[in-house]
């Protein structure tokens, strides 16, 4: 999936999340930046680098800025990234006199991975509410036809009979282990950023690390002992969990979809697809979906892990990269998690009923 494939209707059905857009969105992002900003003052104000009247002055007015998102998309392609031209404009509506309480201490990768961290953060309570559905999803079914009567097959190859409840199981389980991987992980990727220019959250009064910490309360964020700026193994790791979710989806998909072929006909699916050349036909299209969905995230993986080698104190070649990548990774693990658990639902037999007394 790529943003020309969301954008595009006769294709965005398969793909597009309405909550994952608006998370990423642009409203939302240049909403974080001030919230950013604003988080900043004060604790500059806190910290004692600026004075109580001129940062309160400075959020007041702050609170009334509106963007000019055209001049922001005009300078994007000379500056790289959205900040310096937001910042210009900001400055300039609260006024020369209180600039200096605007943005001191912090660049532009503060507020672009503060951001991403703040949309991620919705999106995981997201994912987690979708991945409790899916388990509980399957949890029913087990309940309802696990006593059924199935063949297990190894290496493509009838082997000797089976419950569903067996194949139903190696669904669930790491599902329910992603589950608890995410709660592992949260604490270690919804960290504040802040830095400054070079990471060393250099500030006149020595302040960087109260202002840092304050406003990661303010943001409800964790506190990162360091900016990590060049240190990209979180996100990383947090691209390699969504792959692990999508392809344990992909795994079950792989499965429904063999289970459907005719002469097998161990699953019968309502809600199928139709084909353009054979009415007879019904085609395990969200099943399908699941294979498509785990690929294009493992090959996403690896351009995540590319986006780790961060040169330096700071990259800009690794980090764009990040954000033509992660935003899409999770707006496909988001609809692969929907799409599992409409599939599930759409089962109306799965197995052999058993013929035991």
């Amino acid at each position: 999936m790529n943003y020309l494939t969301l954008q595009n209707q006769c294709f965005s059905g398969l793909f597009e999340d309405e909550a994952v857009a608006q998370e990423f969105g642009t409203a939302a992002t240049l909403g974080r930046f001030l919230a950013f900003e604003i988080a900043l003052t004060r604790a500059l104000a806190g910290a004692g680098v600026v004075d109580q009247p001129t940062a309160a002055s400075a959020v007041a007015q702050m609170h009334t800025f509106h963007p000019d998102l055209a001049a922001i998309a005009r300078a994007v392609p000379f500056d790289g990234l959205p900040v310096p031209e937001f910042a210009r404009q900001l400055k300039a509506h609260i006024g020369v006199k209180l600039a200096h309480a605007v943005h001191t201490g912090a660049t532009s990768q503060d507020l672009i991975d503060t951001a991403m961290i703040l949309a991620i953060k919705e999106l995981n309570l997201l994912l987690a509410t979708r991945l409790k559905q899916v388990i509980a999803t399957l949890t029913e079914l087990s309940a309802a036809q696990g006593g059924n009567a199935l063949m297990a097959r190894t290496r493509m190859q009838a082997a000797l009979p089976i419950t569903v409840a067996e194949r139903l199981q190696t669904w669930q389980l790491p599902l329910s282990s992603h589950l608890e991987r995410l709660q592992q992980l949260r604490p270690r990727l919804e960290k504040m950023q802040f830095g400054g220019a070079v990471g060393d959250r250099a500030l006149p009064t020595g302040a960087g690390e109260t202002v840092a910490r304050q406003m990661a309360q303010t943001l409800g964020l964790h506190h990162a002992d360091k900016a990590w700026h060049s240190m990209r193994d979180g996100v990383a790791d947090y691209a390699s969990w969504l792959s692990l979710v999508t392809g344990s989806l992909g795994k079950m998909g792989q499965d429904i979809c063999l289970m459907a072929q005719q002469g097998l006909d161990e699953i019968r699916l309502s809600g199928a697809g139709s084909s353009s050349a054979m009415p007879h036909k019904q085609n395990p299209v969200q099943a399908e979906m699941l294979v498509s969905f785990a690929r294009y995230n493992a090959v996403q993986l690896g351009g995540m892990h590319q986006a780790l080698v961060h040169e330096q104190e700071r990259s800009g070649a690794a980090w764009t990269l990040e954000w033509m990548i992660l935003p899409a990774m999770v707006a496909v693990t988001v609809r692969a998690l929907a799409s599992a658990d409409n599939l599930l639902k759409n089962v109306e037999q799965i197995g052999a009923p058993s013929s035991a007394p």
